[in-house]
């Protein structure tokens, strides 16, 4: 019996962990899957009995909507292009932490993390500024070199790579942080024994600093990937998805539909697609990993 119990315990730990998770994460995706079969709205959601079940409807006129395909292929541009940015970039500033006095990287570490728990809001107002068309302030520096004004949020590609670096700018906070604490665990007899090999920094980089964060790197990446497949918060605060949906993404294309005009059942089964990429995105790169590996 006392076998029985301590074979247990482990689960009673685990128990309010694991019932949190099926009420606020696996529960809304089966209640999200059920809706994408109808043609759920506002007033049904008024009353029940105007609900009808119409299959695949949603799904096969999502892939006929100009609006949800252009907005796919935003975010694909916001992935390709944000993605490797983001994380390079991370890598490097905490690359440089690593090599400047204790002082230095302390400060310069908060002083990289902070955009990372900023408001967005308070974020988008700063920024807001910085790529105003007319009284900018980038658009005033490069008028000091006789520039033309850029639309950096009135042209649709140029506002997708703006938000893109606000955004590159905002994360690197959180990954920087995993990249260091990944440098600061390799041993520094390894570079010792390479210096007396005589190896070069960029020898010590690619034979001995990358391998060694390889599953930090990987991790990283995930949730890079991940977070930037889910691209919301800088387009529904700085344009809405304009100019032109140029700048919409799935994530905001959902919010579009479900909240703004109300239609539940074709904005969860936009959900749905978005949770198959994420979830196929995932395991390829753990497939990926696992080749490696072997």
């Amino acid at each position: 019996m006392n076998r029985f119990k301590s074979n247990l315990t482990p689960y009673f730990f685990i128990m309010p962990a694991v019932i949190l998770l099926g009420i606020f994460s696996f529960l809304p995706i089966l209640v999200s899957l059920v809706i994408s079969f109808t043609d759920m709205n506002l007033s049904g959601l008024a009353n029940w009995s105007q609900i009808s079940f119409i299959g695949f409807d949603n799904f096969v006129q999502l892939f006929q909507d100009d609006v949800f395909l252009k907005s796919m292929g935003n975010t694909f541009i916001y992935v390709i292009i944000g993605v490797p940015l983001a994380v390079i970039s991370s890598f490097v500033i905490a690359l440089l932490l690593k090599l400047v006095s204790d002082w230095m990287s302390t400060t310069f570490r908060v002083i990289y993390y902070v955009p990372s728990v900023t408001n967005i809001v308070a974020i988008a107002v700063v920024w807001s500024f910085l790529y105003n068309q007319e009284y900018g302030l980038f658009n005033y520096l490069l008028s000091l070199v006789n520039f033309d004004a850029i639309p950096w949020l009135e042209d649709p590609f140029i506002a997708k790579l703006s938000l893109i670096a606000m955004a590159v700018w905002k994360s690197n906070g959180v990954s920087m942080l995993i990249f260091l604490a990944a440098l600061q665990s390799i041993p520094n007899m390894y570079y010792e024994a390479a210096d007396i090999d005589g190896a070069n920094r960029w020898q010590k980089l690619t034979k001995i600093t990358l391998p060694s964060m390889s599953f930090a790197t990987f991790f990283v990446v995930v949730t890079t990937l991940i977070g930037w497949l889910q691209f919301f918060e800088e387009p529904f605060v700085m344009t809405e998805g304009g100019p032109l949906n140029g700048t919409n993404s799935l994530a905001l294309f959902i919010y579009q539909e479900g909240f703004q005009y109300s239609e539940f059942g074709y904005g969860a089964a936009a959900s749905f697609v978005l949770f198959i990429i994420i979830i196929l995105a995932t395991l390829l790169q753990f497939k990926l990993r696992k080749s490696e590996d072997n």
